[in-house]
């Protein structure tokens, strides 16, 4: 991708339906009694992969008029896969499905890209273990590919979390299904609670607030049409982009504004920023606004360790309003950034001070020395194939007074098709309808 930097952005815009959301859709609709439709579902190479696995496990899936029919008959209809369950690069399907199919009553194995088979699974594979799967990870069960002998009669454990991760949480949720016994999992710290609001939604005898989880299976599951809000994640680069560029308002239609997600919003906030939350409403018990955006002149703040977990995917976005902001920004803690598609403390260094960013790391913090007249560099730099690194580069290079090349900028695609369309978009739509 070729970025040229630009004065102000105008517009309004719809981002595409919630990554997050989009898998867990696929997944409870097809362990559910009946057929599901699911709007606004994000086509992109990560959900795909799910959407595949599933098809493999042969639940059917019709795609009609842009919307999804899941038809839902119990995990006792998953058939076992004649070959390995491919998840490319999506940490979500890997950890998730692990949990599902652990409950089944076959065989399989997950793998995914060289990314995904040198992250953590460790953090899966041992809970699900203390609840009798028989589930198990290359070197000393730390790592894919995982492979699942199906058992049928776990157990309901009382888990205790290492680190707060939504994607281990709902693995150990989605086999407490399963399991005879009711599944308590305690968190050292709050993250998204997507799973838990759907289970809630199907139908589940689920009670959850703040770091604790109880599930209780004694209810079948029920499907229910969904529609999946935009994505906060997606939406953050936008809602950065109106706040560094001078004179740019922008409006944001149907963005999922969950508390466990929408934290960036506050910070920004913090920072100066003027963003507005309009028309709120619940939809299939998921919190949805609009979100109107306007130019500010920012400053700096610092960013807790245990804040993290609530901002884990907008950091790329919060680092380039930190390039921008009056003073200094400090994030602290950020050590689980180092274990997504890149190792993104050293990505987001490294790339931003190839574009003049005043900016370092110490440890697993990562300090930046704003500058309200910043100019962003010109040249080429790298995504690493790290679609949220690639956004953050292209809205940082808007900032340029030359040329940005990002390499490898097609793993956008990974959680956000149309991103540069939706750029262009806001450059040339100069009114908010």
């Amino acid at each position: 991708m070729e970025i040229h930097g630009i004065n102000s952005i105008k517009g309004e815009i719809k981002i595409p339906g919630d990554k997050s959301i989009s898998h867990r859709s696929l997944i409870i609709s097809s362990i559910a009694d009946g057929n599901a439709v699911i709007e606004n579902f994000l086509f992109c190479e990560d959900c795909l992969k799910t959407l595949n696995i599933l098809e493999r496990l042969r639940v059917k899936i019709e795609k009609i008029n842009g919307n999804l029919i899941v038809h839902g008959s119990g995990i006792e209809n998953y058939c076992e896969p004649d070959d390995i369950l491919y998840t490319g690069n999506s940490g979500t399907t890997i950890r998730i499905m692990s949990g599902v199919l652990s409950a089944s009553n076959f065989m399989s194995v997950l793998s995914g890209d060289s990314s995904i088979n040198n992250r953590p699974m460790g953090r899966i594979i041992k809970p699900l273990r203390e609840m009798g799967a028989k589930i198990y990870g290359r070197e000393n069960n730390s790592k894919a590919p995982i492979v699942i002998f199906g058992n049928p009669f776990l157990e309901g454990k009382k888990i205790k979390l290492e680190v707060p991760s939504a994607q281990v949480k709902s693995a150990i949720l989605l086999a407490g299904l399963y399991a005879r016994g009711v599944t308590e999992i305690i968190s050292p710290g709050i993250s998204r609670d997507h799973t838990e609001r759907m289970l809630e939604y199907f139908g589940a005898n689920i009670i959850y607030k703040g770091e604790h989880v109880r599930l209780i299976p004694d209810r079948k599951l029920v499907a229910r049409n969904i529609f999946i809000p935009g994505d906060i994640s997606s939406a953050a680069y936008f809602i950065v982009a109106t706040l560094i560029l001078k004179n740019s308002h922008t409006l944001i239609k149907d963005a999922g504004i969950n508390p466990t997600r929408s934290y960036i919003i506050e910070l920004l906030k913090k920072m100066g920023g003027k963003i507005i939350i309009k028309n709120e409403r619940i939809v299939n018990n998921e919190p949805m606004a609009d979100i109107e955006t306007f130019s500010s002149r920012l400053k700096s703040i610092e960013v807790k360790k245990e804040e993290i977990p609530l901002i884990i995917d907008e950091i790329p976005a919060l680092c380039v309003a930190a390039a921008v902001a009056e003073g200094t920004t400090i994030i602290k803690g950020a050590e689980e950034l180092r274990y997504k598609e890149s190792d993104r403390i050293e990505s987001i260094v490294s790339q931003f001070k190839k574009l003049n960013v005043d900016i370092d790391e110490k440890h697993n913090d990562i300090i930046i020395n704003g500058n309200p007249e910043f100019r962003a560099g010109e040249g080429e730099v790298k995504s690493f194939g790290d679609h949220r690194i690639a956004m953050s580069l292209s809205i940082l290079s808007l900032l340029s007074g030359g040329n940005v090349t990002i390499l490898d900028s097609d793993c956008i695609n990974v959680s956000f098709p149309g991103f540069e369309y939706s750029i262009k978009k806001l450059i040339y739509d100069k009114n908010i309808r």
